[in-house]
């Protein structure tokens, strides 16, 4: 399928002046967590609530920072999530997807909100 990459607006919503930044953000459905840069995290004003220890992609095991909440916007969804702070870009992960019903178009090699529920996000509670 190849790498997927899409837009994303990212803001701290704990400050009602606070300025988004639009950032180019990499679709990973094999990852959990949104992940963001170190500058993203200074930029975006967010302060440390946690560290958890992630495994990455070679197995091997580290303690980052986890920052948040940040609002997530694309197209007509929203969504808040918090972040592991690691790696030199955007990484959408699947819970941030999931929970603003995106959907990846491995054809076009895109994202998109979901076809089935173009208006508004669905999710399951059950």
């Amino acid at each position: 399928m190849g790498l997927v990459f899409t837009m994303i607006t990212l803001k701290n919503p704990r400050f009602s002046d606070a300025k988004a930044i639009e950032v180019e953000a990499l679709a990973d459905t094999g990852a959990v967590h949104l992940c963001i840069p170190e500058h993203v995290k200074i930029q975006l004003g967010l302060e440390e609530q946690d560290r958890k220890e992630v495994t990455i992609a070679d197995g091997s095991k580290r303690l980052v920072p986890y920052v948040g909440p940040i609002e997530i916007r694309f197209k007509n969804r929203v969504g808040y999530a918090g972040a592991l702070v690691m790696g030199d870009q955007v990484l959408l992960g699947a819970i941030p997807m999931e929970d603003m019903d995106l959907v990846v178009r491995p054809k076009s090699r895109s994202i998109d909100v979901n076809p089935e529920n173009p208006n508004i996000a669905c999710s399951i509670a059950k």
